[in-house]
């Protein structure tokens, strides 16, 4: 498997041991403020059925709007690397994971990711040359409830072990989502790979989170690891729109200046 030369800096990141950097994207502008902000990496993730689409849940996505949003995020970077998330039922056997990662790679993609541990599949995609993150822990696409995974020791040692696997099968990356911190500083510790951490503890190679999440962009109950410290932009941009709105309705705008002559 030959890696994407955009993906060098991220694995040179890591083998330096500085804290990997990795946010969402869906469209060009936001993949453009991504790479702007310094990030060393961005997924196009199926989170976009929550933030985007408005759904309750990733498990609607479809492998043609991940194509899509791959191929907008694609045209706003100019040299971040971009891994796109296979969807739910893209990737039922190696066949079908093989001809959808094609897809997302022609779209613009420099890795793929998919959830869990299905048997052949990261097999059949490295070995098809395609660099592949794993995603282990939670799994959005097919949980049932959304609590912390690995708490009893048989899950935390079989989370441990998918890891492994996962590595030793020769992918690049893996991210763990909702694990305790102590379960994902072992799992770096010994995975060989970097790691990246949403609700995972400070013990990982580095920390992913959705872009309207940072941004606080969508409403709703936010889940531990959101932050909540940052500027506020969606209270920001509603402030904005509605005192424009107001301006419409005083006769403020639009003013001489902003008309044509």
């Amino acid at each position: 498997m030959v890696l994407s030369p955009r993906l060098t800096p991220f694995l040179e990141g890591w083998r330096a041991g500085r804290p990997l950097v990795v946010l969402t994207a869906y469209d060009a502008w936001q993949a453009r403020l991504v790479e702007l902000a310094g990030a060393d990496l961005l997924l196009v993730g199926d989170s976009l059925g929550n933030v985007e689409q408005g759904r309750d849940s990733t498990a609607n996505v479809t492998l043609d709007q991940m194509v899509y949003h791959t191929r907008m995020a694609a045209r706003g970077r100019k040299s971040i690397p971009i891994v796109a998330d296979l969807p739910l039922h893209s990737y039922d056997d190696p066949e079908a994971a093989l001809e959808s990662s094609k897809l997302l790679m022609a779209a613009g993609a420099d890795a793929v990711k998919f959830e869990g541990t299905p048997p052949g599949i990261a097999e059949a995609l490295l070995g098809a040359g395609i660099p592949v993150m794993g995603h282990l822990g939670l799994l959005p696409q097919t949980a049932t409830d959304f609590k912390v995974r690995g708490k009893d020791a048989a899950e935390a040692a079989q989370i441990a072990a998918q890891a492994r696997a996962l590595a030793g099968a020769g992918c690049f990356s893996v991210v763990l989502e909702c694990i305790p911190t102590d379960l994902g500083q072992t799992i770096t510790q010994g995975a060989g790979i970097p790691t990246i951490g949403i609700g995972a503890g400070s013990g990982t190679s580095g920390q992913v989170l959705v872009f309207h999440d940072v941004l606080t962009l969508v409403e709703g109950r936010k889940a531990k690891f959101v932050p909540r410290g940052y500027t506020n932009v969606g209270a920001v941009i509603q402030e904005t729109l509605h005192s424009w709105a107001e301006h419409v309705r005083g006769g403020v705008y639009p003013s001489d200046a902003e008309s044509y002559h």
